[in-house]
């Protein structure tokens, strides 16, 4: 296919995805999750297409919320999604959502169950719900290798991209640097205080989840919570609001869509843009490594520096390739003229 043939497919799945239509969503996901070199110019040609405004509306002013769902394994994050995009969409006619689920890859086989797609229910015609499972991969922050890229597709799209993390543990708190607002889903008899602290992912979230709050065990561990807050978060003004919920019984659901409902409406166009310089250097490190994390921060400034210096992620992703594959021929060339 011919670059002209290649754009006439790439605006024809942009003006269908305009509408929702959930096939030309999912085959402009899948350019934004393909890692190879020449996906890079025409997810550049994309994102052009999407930010060019269309009728009465500019997408490059649209605002998108992005939540963060993350927790413990079992902690029943997905039926939590599950519920609140459901009630979400129930009460206001005018909101469209994308949920991303990263589910953990095997370290055996490099496999992934993608099956927090079972856990959702939601009619296949229902255009203002797109839902994407994503595999980890090797990633140990949460979340997947081509996270950040599906994010600023979708947040072109929709007005809310939720973003459930894989089952973390006590230190992957990579969704902290990609959504607006975090949400840490915990669940009963999940640890005592001294548990609770050991964990660094108790200060990264902005609300906390206790699920699971119809097991009779959940007193005490909301009481336990509450009572490391003071401890693990000295500087906070405001304690974050610890919600009590239960997909069984229904509990606490309400508070909790109102939270997030709440900060859809704060959501403020362009907020990603200011996520790629740390996207940029992780992308560095996975491709490159020390050698290309030493260049960037050396050689090109720094990451912030350098995404600002080339106009954008995806441009300053294709010049850093350029140029460190052309500092690594030179030292090559030195290395053979000196021996």
């Amino acid at each position: 296919m011919t670059t002209t043939e290649r754009g006439a497919v790439h605006e024809a799945l942009v003006e269908r995805a305009r509408t929702l239509d959930k096939g030309a969503v999912a085959r402009l996901v899948s350019l934004f999750e393909d890692r190879r070199p020449a996906a890079v110019h025409e997810r550049v040609r994309v994102l052009e297409l999407l930010d060019r405004p269309a009728g009465d509306e500019g997408s490059a002013d649209r605002a998108c919320a992005v939540l963060g769902i993350t927790g413990t394994p079992g902690s029943g994050k997905s039926s939590l999604v599950g519920a609140l995009t459901q009630r979400m969409l129930e009460h206001r006619e005018d909101l469209s959502i994308a949920v991303l689920a990263v589910d953990p890859s095997s370290h055996v086989s490099g496999g992934a169950l993608l099956g927090d797609r079972t856990r959702m229910r939601f009619t296949p015609d229902e255009r203002r719900l797109f839902f994407r499972s994503q595999a980890s991969g090797t990633d140990l922050g949460g979340l997947g290798p081509s996270s950040f890229q599906v994010c600023r597709l979708l947040s072109r799209l929709f007005d809310c991209v939720i973003i459930e993390t894989v089952g973390i543990g006590q230190s992957e708190a990579d969704i902290r640097h990609l959504a607006d607002r975090v949400y840490l889903v915990l669940q009963p008899l999940g640890g005592d205080e001294v548990q609770f602290l050991k964990a660094r992912i108790i200060e990264v979230p902005h609300v906390f989840v206790l699920n699971k709050s119809d097991e009779p065990s959940s007193e005490t561990s909301y009481h336990q919570l509450r009572s490391s807050m003071w401890l693990a978060r000295p500087f906070d003004e405001d304690a974050p609001p610890i919600y009590r919920t239960s997909t069984v019984t229904g509990d606490g659901l309400d508070g909790l869509e109102a939270d997030m409902l709440a900060a859809v409406d704060r959501a403020s166009p362009g907020a990603l843009a200011s996520r790629e310089p740390y996207f940029l250097a992780r992308w560095v490190e996975d491709e490159w490594g020390r050698v290309g994390t030493r260049f960037l921060e050396g050689e090109l400034g720094g990451a912030s520096a350098f995404v600002e210096a080339c106009g954008g992620y995806d441009r300053a992703q294709l010049e850093l390739d350029r140029r460190l594959r052309a500092q690594l021929a030179r030292d090559g060339d030195e290395g053979s003229a000196g021996g």
